[in-house]
């Protein structure tokens, strides 16, 4: 479809089409609820960090970088 009607085609546009289509807002805000509630509690920095930065990826709001160290640090 987006051929047809000359679109570009980047990674971005790919990306974007493909997580509208094969991943809903119920899955969206799932994971960004997930990312607020997230604490180390009894895990391994490195497991922290790493689920930290997947869960990351699906908060909506912008965060500057000393919002992500607060966040990052708090027990």
């Amino acid at each position: 479809m987006m051929e047809a009607r000359a679109e570009s085609i980047t990674w971005e546009t790919f990306r974007n089409k493909f997580l509208e289509k094969y991943f809903p807002d119920s899955a969206k805000f799932a994971k960004e609820a997930e990312f607020l509630r997230l604490e180390q509690g009894e895990i391994y920095v490195t497991a922290y960090a790493a689920r930290f930065e997947y869960l990351a990826r699906f908060y909506t709001q912008a965060t500057t970088e000393a919002w992500r160290c607060r966040k990052f640090g708090k027990d």
